[in-house]
């Protein structure tokens, strides 16, 4: 009956600046980019070869309750190696809340967007 997730929303104060941040800054690929009617424009952005989709959606950053001493990360973007994102993503401005933390499954490091979206890149192990 389901088949698959194909988007979530973003919440973004500025779609130009989302846009430029998740394609220049993350890397993510460009996929949609259509006017609706009497409202903002309909955009998405994605991993390369990955069907999901994050819908960058103008709105107010969602914001979760603390886990462990910090708010949790809204979306997470997998890595095969976690140190050397963290430090290619830092070079290229991303504002980490947190370094590289290490789990019995993996590792992580949190960052947030412009508009203060908390997102994570992991390495499973």
């Amino acid at each position: 009956m389901l088949n698959r997730v194909l988007y979530t929303h973003v919440p973004v104060s500025d779609q130009d600046e989302a846009l430029a941040y998740y394609t220049e800054v993350l890397g993510l690929e460009k996929r949609v980019d259509n006017p609706v009617p009497e409202g903002p424009r309909f955009l998405t952005v994605g991993v390369r070869g990955q069907d999901l989709s994050l819908v960058l959606w103008p709105g107010e950053p969602a914001v979760a309750e603390p886990a462990f001493g910090r708010a949790p990360a809204t979306y997470t973007l997998e890595t095969d190696d976690c140190e050397r994102a963290y430090a290619e993503l830092s070079a290229r401005g991303v504002r980490f809340v947190t370094g590289v933390l290490e789990f019995p499954w993996g590792r992580v490091a949190v960052f947030e967007d412009p508009d203060g979206n908390r997102l994570q890149i992991r390495e499973g192990r």
